[in-house]
């Protein structure tokens, strides 16, 4: 499938869209389920998550989405209770894995299958871990996400290695707000995208920061530079904060775009819940659950495919299709039966 998109599909401003995804159950039976965080109820429940990546070629017209990899992921406690996990018919070599590990092996394997993206986007889920950074550095792999506040740079390179509060690194919100490198500049306005209530535009300021090595033993800045961004929406005071590893001549405009995609995901899983019933299943087997999210994936690109077809162009031997409605369906010119029955 992944070949296919690529065969298909595929486009120099690609952008693959990391996302988990949770699914309310009841009982105890279907493989993964458990307490926890579900987003579709928005808090704690009983649920299903699975870990997703979205292919997307971010097309301001007509754009075509594509699941290219779902994964369940795993819990702790059942990864522990091998038992159980054969009950569910789970692979004895299927462990515990945190979603951003997931979601790591996911664009690798992608990558493997020829699959190409200009850019990697997420949350903060993935954001906020100095390793995954550091996973998409050695894969090569351009990429921007949302950090929360309490995320720990350097503004600048430390004179000293020391524990010392002023030597040491510091929450990212209070980088934007009393570092130099960033209280010294002026807002920009910049124009993410247009939306059906009108162009959405945010205030951002950007600078070069180290992030913490996660190689080291102890907190030490990396030896490379990431963008730190910092967005203000000037109507709802919203704040957002972005990293990026993507190179010092890379434009602000476009690396924030790619971070507004992350849409393109969320309207995904709305209509393959929809369409398909991508989150309908009823299974006590990881087989069954996987090849539920494959069909549904399957069927979603079908539509998404003959979707840009359709969009994309206007079939001439379809009556109406490139206007002029003065002909009828399936006659080229109606004068000579207008004359007959006359």
């Amino acid at each position: 499938m992944q070949r296919l998109v690529m065969d298909e599909h595929a486009c120099e401003t690609a952008i693959g869209i990391l996302d988990a995804s949770g699914h309310p159950k009841q009982g105890d039976k279907t493989p993964g389920v458990q307490r926890q965080y579900c987003g579709e109820t928005g808090k704690l429940d009983n649920c299903v998550v699975g870990q997703h990546l979205l292919y997307t070629n971010d097309d301001p017209k007509n754009p075509f989405t594509c699941m290219l990899a779902s994964d369940l992921y795993l819990p702790k406690e059942w990864a522990a209770d091998r038992e159980r996990c054969r009950a569910a018919k789970i692979p004895d070599d299927l462990e515990y894995r945190p979603k951003w590990r997931i979601a790591v092996d996911q664009v690798e394997s992608a990558i493997g299958n020829g699959v190409r993206f200009a850019w990697i986007t997420f949350d903060e889920d993935y954001g906020k871990i100095p390793e995954f950074w550091s996973e998409m550095d050695r894969l090569g792999q351009r990429a921007v996400g949302e950090v929360p506040a309490n995320f720990y740079c350097w503004p600048t390179w430390p004179h000293c290695r020391s524990s010392q509060a002023a030597h040491a690194s510091k929450r990212v919100d209070n980088v934007c707000r009393y570092s130099p490198v960033f209280r010294d500049q002026e807002w920009k306005r910049v124009h993410i995208k247009s939306t059906t209530r009108g162009p959405a535009v945010w205030e951002v300021k950007a600078a070069r920061v180290h992030l913490v090595d996660s190689s080291a033993r102890t907190s030490q800045p990396t030896d490379r530079q990431y963008w730190l961004i910092v967005a203000r929406n000037p109507d709802t005071k919203e704040y957002k904060y972005f990293v990026s590893n993507a190179p010092k001549k890379a434009k602000l405009e476009q690396i924030l775009r790619v971070g507004f995609a992350r849409w393109h995901v969320e309207k995904w899983f709305g209509r393959a819940k929809q369409e398909t019933g991508f989150g309908a299943f009823e299974v006590r087997t990881y087989q069954s659950l996987i090849r539920h999210w494959l069909c549904s994936r399957m069927a979603m690109y079908f539509l998404a495919a003959q979707t840009e077809r359709l969009r994309g162009e206007k079939s001439a031997d379809h009556a109406g299709a490139g206007g002029g409605g003065n002909q009828r369906s399936g006659i080229e010119d109606l004068e000579p039966v207008l004359a007959l029955v006359c």
